[in-house]
């Protein structure tokens, strides 16, 4: 009894250490990694007053079109962190393909060719946001290759803060680059927290 009541206390005391060190596994209850391409619903528009202005009851506006299956440029969806508390409304809002090279210093290698992606990022959670949020977006091409993003500002507008903190309700918008050979179409951008590495990634399709 005493060898058994024993292996289960060392058992106990591991699985403290691990979730101590914030494996993924301890996480929320989350069992693993995520790919979602599911867009938050849009709000609608508001009823218009002149409707109610007599005795006739308001016209009833026409149904919003159903929330797309995939998520794609002009969307949202809603990310969680690793830690408690913490999440973000990531919006990929505009797609640059070429991007200009807003200098003359930056411009991409021999068959290359930059490509934006300007991200929105809202803080929803309740814990402040604070990460480079370029460490945590992918581009990937029609035949599955990946690119990760490149130092580089372009004409399309400012580059994403390779520092950003957010309080609660607090918002940040800026370009992230990435360098892609010439021949490739670009398919889908991924984001996710924590550079990277929290469990949910959010994906577009861009093609």
């Amino acid at each position: 009894m005493y060898h058994r009541t024993r292996i289960r206390l060392v058992a106990t005391v591991a699985a403290a250490g691990i979730c101590a060190l914030g494996l993924t596994a301890c996480d929320s209850g989350d069992s693993g990694d995520t790919v979602t391409d599911k867009p938050k619903a849009k709000a609608s528009a508001p009823a218009s007053a002149e409707a109610t202005t007599d005795d006739k009851p308001a016209a009833k506006e026409p149904a919003d079109p159903a929330t797309p299956d995939v998520a794609k440029v002009g969307d949202t969806i809603a990310l969680k962190g690793l830690e408690d508390g913490s999440k973000l409304d990531v919006t990929v809002v505009k797609v640059a393909d070429p991007a200009k090279s807003s200098d003359e210093f930056s411009t991409p290698g021999s068959g290359k060719r930059f490509v934006g992606v300007q991200f929105k990022l809202v803080n929803t959670g309740t814990a402040a946001y604070s990460d480079s949020p370029g460490n945590g977006a992918k581009v990937t091409d029609t035949d599955g290759q990946q690119f990760q993003p490149t130092f580089a500002d372009i004409t399309a507008g400012p580059s994403m803060s390779s520092d950003v903190r957010l309080k609660p309700g607090a918002k940040a918008l800026g370009w992230v680059v990435f360098e892609v050979p010439k021949g490739s179409k670009t398919d889908t951008v991924q984001f996710a927290m924590n550079s990277g590495m929290a469990n949910q990634t959010g994906e577009w399709k861009l093609s």
